[in-house]
C-alpha cells in the first residue's frame, strides 16, 4: 500500500476541500432560516476522513506513475460522490442512500439527472449544494482532461499532450500553473454568468446557483421547469452564450491570454462545434416547419439544441413532443458532446473528426490502392496507434451504452426510458426522453437497481471509460 501514498494523500486533500465547501450552504441556511446540522455534520465527517488520509500519508514521494494516475482519477470521483452524498442523507428531505448517492454522482459528474421531484420546495442549502457539486465537477474534469488524461493515453487524449504546434512548450506552462490558470478562468466566467443572470432578472440566489451549473454544463436547476421557469428570452440567450463558453476547450482561453488572439476562430474543434450547432438548428427548424408547425419555436430550437449537444440538460420546452425525428436527432447529439478539454461529456468532437478522417482515408485507399495517404489532424500526422485508440474508445462507448440499455430494460423500464436513460447517463446529459425521465420529469420513480446502473454509467462516461475499465484488468495491478 506504500506505493499508493501519493494517491491517498491527494484524496485526503480533496476531501478536506470538499468538507470546507460544505460550510458554504450553512450561510444560506442561516439566511433563509433553514438551520439544521446536516451540512455541519457532513462537513466534520468529511474533513476528519480527509485529515486522516492526509496525515497518514505525509511521507509520500510526491510523484505519480501511470498506474497511480488511473487509480487517483477513479477514486477522486468516487470518494467525492460518496462524501458529497452525506448532506442529502442528513438533510430534512431524507433521501435514501441510493437516492443520495445518485444525486451526488449526478452532480459531481455534471450529469444533471435528479431524483428530487419538488425542487421549488427543496431547502435552499440543498439546492446550493447541488450547484456546488456540479461546479466542482466541472473544474475537476477540465483540470484532469488537460493534465492527467493526456499522460494516461485515454481514448486519444494523448493528442493534447503534444499539442498542435512546435511552439507548444512556450504557450503551455507546467501542469500546476495550467491548473491554477484554469481555476481562475473558470471562476471569472462563473462570476460573469452570475452577474448577467442577475441583471436579466434572476434573484441573487438563482443567479448564483444557475451560473455554477451553466459554466459546468451540468444543468441542475432550482425549478422543475428548469430555465423554462423564468420564461425570459434574455436569460435564455445568456444561458446559451455561457453554455458555449463552458463547452469550448479551456486551453484555448490560456492560449488567447498568451497572445493567440485568433485561437477561437482557428481551433478545429471549435469550428466543427459551431457547424454542428448550426446544422442541427437548420434540420430541426425545417422538420418542424414542414411536419409539426404548431410546435415550431425558433427560440426553443436554438436553446434545446445547444443544451443537449453540450450535455447541459437545461430545457425550456418539452422537446420530446416534437416528433420522432427530433427525438432521434437529440439522441445522436447526446453521444457527440462538446470539445475535449471543456466541461462537456460525450464522445467528444475531436474523436468524431478523426473517425471521419479515417473513414475518408480508407475510401481513398479503395479507390487508389497504390496511393499513400497520411491522416492529419490540425496539421499533425496521426499514427495507427492513435487511430486504434480512438476507434476502440468509440466502440466501447457504444458497447457499454447497449449493455446499460439492456440492464435497464431488465429492471422493468420501457424501451424509450431505458435507451434514453443509458444515453443520458453515459453522455452525462441529464434529462432523458419520454414521460418518466423526459424534459420535465425526474428519476425518482425508477427502481433502486436502475439508479445504481445509471450511476455506473455516469462515472464511466465522465472518466472516459478506460480510466475505470483498466482498473479491472489483473495485468494493471502487476508491478
Amino acid at each position: 500500500m506504500s506505493n499508493y501514498k501519493t494517491v491517498f494523500f491527494t484524496l485526503g486533500i480533496l476531501q478536506i476541500i470538499l468538507g470546507v465547501f460544505m460550510f458554504i450552504p450553512i450561510i444560506v441556511q442561516f439566511a433563509y432560516s433553514e438551520i439544521n446540522s446536516s451540512f455541519f455534520g457532513a462537513s466534520i465527517v468529511t474533513i476528519i476522513f480527509g485529515t486522516l488520509f492526509f496525515l497518514s500519508n505525509l511521507d509520500h514521494d510526491k510523484k505519480l506513475n501511470l498506474q497511480q494516475a488511473f487509480l487517483l482519477t477513479a477514486l477522486s470521483w468516487l470518494s467525492i460522490a460518496i462524501f458529497g452524498s452525506l448532506p442529502f442523507i442528513f438533510s430534512t428531505i431524507e433521501l435514501s442512500v441510493t437516492d443520495a448517492f445518485f444525486e451526488s454522482m449526478s452532480g459531481i459528474t455534471t450529469t444533471g439527472s435528479t431524483i428530487i421531484s419538488n425542487l421549488e420546495f427543496t431547502p435552499k442549502g440543498i439546492l446550493l449544494w447541488r450547484a456546488i457539486l456540479q461546479w466542482l465537477g466541472g473544474i475537476g474534469i477540465i483540470v484532469m482532461a488537460i493534465t492527467l488524461m493526456p499522460i494516461m493515453n485515454v481514448g486519444g487524449m494523448q493528442l493534447f499532450k503534444i499539442s498542435s504546434n512546435k511552439s507548444s512548450e512556450k504557450i503551455l506552462p507546467k501542469s500546476k500553473e495550467i491548473a491554477l490558470r484554469l481555476i481562475y478562468i473558470y471562476s471569472v466566467l462563473t462570476i460573469m454568468c452570475a452577474v448577467t443572470y442577475w441583471f436579466f432578472g434572476m434573484s441573487k440566489f438563482d443567479s448564483l446557483t444557475h451560473s455554477m451549473t451553466t459554466i459546468a454544463t451540468g444543468g441542475f436547476s432550482n425549478y422543475n421547469q428548469s430555465i423554462g421557469y423564468f420564461n425570459s428570452i434574455p436569460i435564455e440567450i445568456a444561458s446559451m452564450i455561457f453554455i458555449i463558453l463552458g463547452s469550448v476547450p479551456f486551453i484555448a482561453y490560456i492560449k488567447f491570454i498568451n497572445g493567440n488572439k485568433k485561437i477561437f476562430l482557428t481551433d478545429v474543434q471549435i469550428k466543427t462545434f459551431f457547424k454542428i450547432i448550426i446544422i442541427t438548428i437548420i434540420l430541426l427548424s425545417l422538420y418542424l416547419l414542414l411536419n409539426n408547425s404548431e410546435n415550431f419555436n425558433l427560440r426553443s430550437v436554438f436553446f434545446n439544441s445547444i443544451s443537449i449537444l453540450t450535455g447541459t440538460g437545461y430545457v425550456n420546452s418539452e422537446y420530446d413532443s416534437w416528433g420522432s425525428f427530433p427525438i432521434t436527432l437529440f439522441l445522436g447529439l447526446m453521444f457527440i458532446g462538446g470539445c475535449a478539454g471543456s466541461t462537456t461529456c460525450g464522445i467528444k468532437i475531436f474523436r468524431i473528426q478523426i473517425l471521419y478522417l479515417f473513414i475518408t482515408n480508407q475510401l481513398k485507399k479503395i479507390i487508389y490502392p497504390k496511393g499513400v495517404f497520411v491522416i492529419k489532424y490540425d496539421q499533425n500526422s496521426v499514427d495507427d496507434k492513435f487511430i486504434a485508440s480512438i476507434i476502440s474508445f468509440i466502440y466501447f462507448y457504444f458497447v457499454i451504452f447497449f449493455v446499460l440499455t439492456a440492464l435497464l430494460s431488465l429492471t422493468g423500464l420501457d424501451f424509450i426510458t431505458a435507451i434514453s436513460g443509458a444515453a443520458t447517463s453515459i453522455s452525462n446529459v441529464g434529462p432523458g426522453l419520454g414521460p418518466i425521465i423526459g424534459p420535465n420529469g425526474d428519476f425518482s420513480s425508477l427502481p433502486d437497481v436502475s439508479k445504481w446502473i445509471l450511476t455506473i454509467g455516469m462515472i464511466l462516461g465522465r472518466l472516459e471509460l478506460f480510466a475505470i475499465l483498466v482498473l479491472f484488468l489483473p495485468s494493471f495491478w502487476r508491478s
